[in-house]
C-alpha cells in the first residue's frame, strides 16, 4: 500500500473543502457564494468531505434529501465514548417517551411546569411531532400530551413555548417548524406551526404550515420548508423569524400577533443586506446561509443572534423588522484555534456556525460550530494542479491525516456481482493502480469487496448520474482498500473527459463514466487524509463591529484522531445559558454528553460532565427554574428527556 505523508516545506496546491456538516439533521439547502454572487445547489444533493453525514441510501451513500444522518451510534461501547461522570452533576428526572427509535428525538424548550420535545421525521417518517412532558415534579417527568405533525412533515430544530400578550391573543403558544419526509410535491407541510398551550395537556392548532410560498407558488402545502423558528413579543407585536430552506433569501419574519392569522412581514438575504458579514478567506469558508437565531431585548432595543454558518455569528438591531440595522459580527480565525491548541494541527478554519447565545449579563457571545466530519480528504491529478473535494469510506482500511495514497486511475466499471470481474491492477508508469469504480446498482461494500484482493492501492467511488447523485457524497462501506468518493465531474477529469454538464447530470440516469472502458489507464492521482475534528466551542466579547475571540473549548476526545470513528458524533450542538449565574453555560454535546462550562478571565473552563453507562446522543438543552432551584432539560436523541442539576 502506498502510503506516504506530505513532505514539510514541499509545494502542495492544498485547499480544504467546503463542508455540509449541518445538522443536518440538516435539511438545509446550502449556497455557495462569493462576494459576486452565488450558487444555490439542487436539494443538498451533494454531500462534501467532512459532512454531517444523511442516513445510508440502499448503496450506503450519504445524501442530504431528507436532512437525516447516519444513526449507528449506541448500542456497544464501539458507539459511544465509555461512562464518565466529574460527580457535580445530578441526574434528578428523565423519561423515555413514546415510539421512540435511535436518533429521533430532536430539540427540547421548556416553559414553565413543561418540557416540549421535538419527534424527528427523518430517521422514520411516522410518529412526527412534539411530545408534551409535565415536569412539575422534576424527579417524575410525565409526557401527557403528543401534537402530530401533518403526515410527511416533521419538526426538529428551535422548538419553543413562549407566553404572549397582544390585542390579538394573551396566553401561551408553542412554536415549531416544517420540513418534508415524503415526497414534496404530495405530502407534507412546510412554513411553521402555531399552538395553543395555555393549558399544554390540550394543545390547540392556532396556525400550521404557514411560511413564505415565494419559490413553491399558493396552495395548502405551498410554504417553503424551515429548518428552525424563533418567536419573540415585542410588546405590541410578537414575531416569528425562520430559517427558509429553499431560496437565498432565507432570513423570513413571520408577524403572529394574532396567531390565528399570521403573514410574512418580511424577508432578507442577510449577506446581501449586510455584506460586512462575509470573511475574505480562507477560500473554503463559502457556504453562506442562515442556521438559528434568537432575539432578545438589550438596553430597550430587540437584539437578534444569528448563525451564519460560514459567515459567523452576527448580531443586529431588529427593533423593526422592515429595516434590521447591523451591530456586529465574528470571523474564523485562520489557522483554525482549537485545532492548533488541541492537536497541533494547523488547518484551515471550517465554518459551521450552528447556535449561539447571549450570556444573562449580555457580555459574551457564546458560539456552537457543529461540523461531524473530524476526516476529510481532497487529491489533485498529475494534469490538473486543482484541488477536488473527496471523503473517506466509513469501514474501510483508515487513512490518517496528512497521509496519502496515490496511483494510477484504473476504471473497473461498476464492480458488482453481476458485471464483469474486476480486472487485477495492471503495471503502470508508477508502479501503483487506484481503482476508478462507478456508483450504482449494487451497494458500496459489494463493489469494494470486488476490488479487494485484485493489487490496487486504494479505490475512488465516482458519483452516478441524477436528482440524488453527481455531487461528493459520504460512504458506509466495509472492506479492506482505502476507499474515497469523488464527485462525477472530477471522475469525469480522472480519464480526460469532455463535455460533462451539471444539469444534464441531475437529469440523467447513467451510472458508467460514458466512452471509457474497463481496463483504461487515466490520470495519476494523489489523495490527502485531513483530520481537523469535530465541531466546538467559540467564546466572543460581545462588542459592535467585528466581536474579539476569546478563546475555545472542545471536549478531549474531538480533537484526539484516536477517536475520530467508532465512538458517535463528539460536535457540540447546542449551548443553554445560566439564568442565575453570568458565567455559567451548558452545552448539549451529542455523543460527548452533557457538560457544564465557566467563563474564568475570558477562557473556557469545563466544570462537570455526564455520560450514561449506556452512551448519551444529546440533541437539545433549556435551562429552567422550579422553585429557587436551577434545572437543565437535556434532550436523548435516542431515548426522551433528561433533567439535570448541576451542584458545584
Amino acid at each position: 500500500m502506498v502510503i506516504s505523508r506530505l513532505v514539510p516545506g514541499a509545494h502542495h496546491s492544498w485547499a480544504h473543502n467546503p463542508r455540509l456538516s449541518r445538522d443536518y439533521h440538516l435539511g438545509v439547502i446550502m449556497r455557495l457564494r462569493s462576494t459576486v454572487g452565488f450558487v444555490l445547489t439542487a436539494l443538498l444533493t451533494a454531500s462534501f468531505a467532512g459532512a454531517a453525514q444523511a442516513h445510508p441510501d440502499h448503496d450506503g451513500g450519504y445524501t442530504f434529501a431528507d436532512g437525516a444522518r447516519d444513526a449507528h451510534q449506541h448500542g456497544d461501547t464501539a458507539g459511544h465514548l465509555p461512562a464518565s461522570t466529574s460527580g457535580n452533576i445530578e441526574v434528578v428526572g428523565k423519561t423515555a417517551l413514546k415510539n421512540v427509535v435511535p436518533e429521533k428525538i430532536a430539540d427540547v424548550g421548556v416553559l414553565d411546569d413543561h418540557a416540549y420535545l421535538a419527534a424527528w421525521g427523518s430517521t422514520t417518517c411516522k410518529y412526527n411531532g412534539v411530545h408534551v412532558v409535565d415536569i412539575s415534579d422534576v424527579s417524575a417527568p410525565e409526557e401527557v400530551a403528543f401534537i402530530a405533525s401533518k403526515e410527511g412533515s416533521y419538526p426538529g430544530e428551535g422548538i419553543q413555548a413562549i407566553p404572549i400578550s397582544t390585542k390579538q391573543f394573551s396566553g401561551d403558544i408553542l412554536v415549531s417548524n416544517n420540513e418534508k419526509c415524503l415526497d414534496k410535491s404530495t405530502a407534507g407541510f412546510g412554513g411553521l406551526n402555531l399552538y395553543d398551550v395555555t393549558d399544554p395537556a390540550h394543545p390547540t392548532p392556532l396556525a400550521e404550515g404557514l411560511g413564505d410560498t415565494t419559490v413553491n407558488g399558493q396552495g395548502k402545502k405551498a410554504a417553503n420548508e424551515i429548518h428552525s423558528v424563533f418567536a419573540w413579543d415585542a410588546g405590541d407585536r410578537a414575531y416569528v423569524v425562520m430559517t427558509d430552506n429553499e431560496e437565498g433569501t432565507d432570513f423570513d419574519i413571520m408577524d403572529i400577533t394574532n396567531p390565528r392569522k399570521p403573514f410574512l412581514a418580511a424577508e432578507y438575504d442577510l449577506d446581501a443586506t449586510f455584506p460586512q458579514i462575509l470573511q475574505a478567506g480562507p477560500s473554503n469558508l463559502v457556504e453562506v446561509f442562515l442556521h438559528d437565531m434568537i432575539v432578545k431585548e438589550i438596553d430597550g432595543r430587540q437584539v437578534m443572534l444569528l448563525s451564519y454558518w460560514d459567515a459567523g455569528y452576527v448580531k443586529i438591531d431588529i427593533t423593526n423588522v422592515t429595516a434590521p440595522r447591523y451591530l456586529g459580527d465574528t470571523d474564523f480565525a485562520d489557522p483554525d484555534p482549537e485545532l492548533l491548541e488541541s492537536a497541533g494541527l494547523s488547518e484551515k478554519p471550517e465554518g459551521n456556525a450552528h447556535q449561539a447565545e447571549f450570556t444573562i449579563d449580555n457580555q459574551y457571545v457564546i458560539g456552537a460550530d457543529e461540523d461531524f466530519g473530524p476526516d476529510s480528504a481532497e487529491g489533485f491529478t498529475d494534469d490538473d494542479s486543482a484541488v477536488f473535494p473527496s471523503s473517506q469510506g466509513s469501514d474501510t482500511t483508515h487513512v490518517p491525516g496528512g497521509e496519502t495514497v496515490s496511483g494510477d486511475a484504473v476504471y473497473v466499471g461498476q464492480a458488482c456481482d453481476a458485471d464483469a470481474a474486476v480486472p487485477p491492477a495492471p503495471s503502470t508508469t508508477s508502479g501503483s493502480q487506484i481503482a476508478v469504480v462507478s456508483r450504482g446498482v449494487c451497494t458500496f461494500t459489494e463493489k469494494l469487496a470486488n476490488v479487494d484482493g485484485k493489487g490496487y492501492e486504494g479505490a475512488v467511488i465516482v458519483n452516478r448520474e441524477g436528482s440524488d447523485g453527481c455531487g461528493l457524497f459520504g460512504m458506509s462501506v466495509e472492506g479492506e482498500t482505502p476507499t474515497f468518493a469523488a464527485d462525477r465531474e472530477t471522475g469525469y477529469g480522472f480519464f480526460d473527459v469532455t463535455g460533462y454538464d451539471d444539469a444534464a447530470c441531475l437529469a440523467g440516469t447513467a451510472t458508467t463514466i460514458p466512452g471509457v472502458a474497463i481496463g483504461t489507464v487515466g490520470d495519476a492521482i494523489t489523495i490527502k487524509a485531513i483530520f481537523d475534528g469535530w465541531g466546538y466551542v467559540h467564546l466572543f466579547d460581545n462588542e459592535d463591529g467585528k466581536m474579539t475571540e476569546l478563546d475555545t473549548y472542545a471536549i478531549p476526545e474531538a480533537h484526539d484522531e484516536d477517536y475520530a470513528t467508532g465512538y458517535g458524533d463528539l460536535s457540540v450542538h447546542e449551548v443553554a445559558v445560566s439564568e442565575t449565574i453570568a458565567d455559567r453555560l451548558y452545552f448539549s454535546y451529542y455523543s460527548g454528553g452533557f457538560r457544564v462550562v465557566e467563563i474564568e478571565n475570558d477562557e473556557l473552563v469545563e466544570k462537570g460532565h455526564y455520560i450514561d453507562e449506556d452512551g448519551n446522543n444529546f440533541w437539545g438543552v433549556q435551562v429552567f427554574q422550579q422553585d429557587g432551584q436551577e434545572y437543565v432539560a437535556a434532550s436523548d436523541r435516542d431515548h426522551g428527556l433528561w433533567i439535570f442539576k448541576y451542584n458545584p
